[in-house]
């Protein structure tokens, strides 16, 4: 991957080009590269791209690198919502934009409030919006969780997405040294102990969700039965969903508001 960044050239180009003597000024970049990986930075940092639901994605230090895992998370809402062509969405800790990106490509009529507390990571995002052609329909604001969306007025939501941050501080220290130098911990551990974000929005949705609307919520290994307790205590969601990942993961809990 590294290679192809460097060169410039497609997986096949590697194979076409393997008798080809390599530029100098391609290996010194090479080296170089190699260096930073073997020092642990991530290769989606490496090369400035991370590929999510097809779409080539721009990311850098400031923002987490999306994941397999959360493209469940994208899969089941465009699922449910499949009969709402124009639903409004708001996506909630979008970092690179991904979730946000994702959902306005794949549901062309619908409209996205993409929310984070990082300046930085809105940023990024704004750069994802723009080179995807989906800044008419995607809108960035900053703020704490929800806040932004209540300010925007944003109501009789269709569906709230979050991948929010659920490593608790025991989990912070194990974490592999990739994301425990390089990724933003902003986006990684949360201080509460790991669902204290599923809870303030479990509780605080309802109040922007319109009947019907759906709250969808990435979560760690073993967090799901208590994610699926935290929506049942609401009183106000209909049957929780629990999506496993391939690995037999449950990594996302979703409910409709009733």
């Amino acid at each position: 991957m590294l290679l192809r960044h460097v060169l410039g050239i497609s997986r096949a180009g590697i194979y076409l080009a393997c008798e080809q003597p390599m530029p100098e000024e391609a290996q010194s970049r090479f080296r170089a590269l190699l260096d930073a990986r073997a020092r642990g930075r991530p290769v989606p940092y490496l090369t400035g791209h991370r590929e999510f639901m097809g779409l080539d994605l721009l990311v850098d230090e400031r923002v987490l690198i999306p994941r397999p895992e959360t493209e469940l998370l994208v899969e089941l809402l465009l699922h449910l919502l499949q009969e709402r062509p124009g639903a409004r969405i708001a996506d909630v800790g979008t970092g690179s934009g991904a979730i946000a990106v994702a959902l306005a490509t794949f549901l062309p009529r619908a409209a996205v409030l993409a929310v984070d507390v990082s300046a930085e990571a809105l940023e990024v995002a704004a750069a994802n919006v723009a080179r995807h052609g989906v800044a008419d329909r995607v809108r960035l604001a900053r703020g704490d969780l929800l806040a932004p969306v209540s300010a925007s007025g944003w109501t009789g939501l269709d569906a709230i997405a979050s991948n929010p941050p659920y490593v608790d501080a025991e989990g912070s220290r194990h974490l592999p040294r990739e994301i425990r130098e390089h990724e933003p911990l902003l986006a990684v551990v949360d201080p509460g102990g790991g669902t204290s974000f599923h809870a303030r929005l479990t509780v605080e949705a309802p109040d922007l969700l319109r009947p019907g609307g759906w709250l969808a919520l990435e979560v760690a290994a073993g967090q799901a039965p208590e994610v699926v307790e935290l929506f049942e205590q609401t009183g106000v969601y209909g049957p929780v969903r629990v999506v496993k990942d391939l690995q037999g993961i449950e990594r996302v809990v979703a409910a409709e508001r009733r």
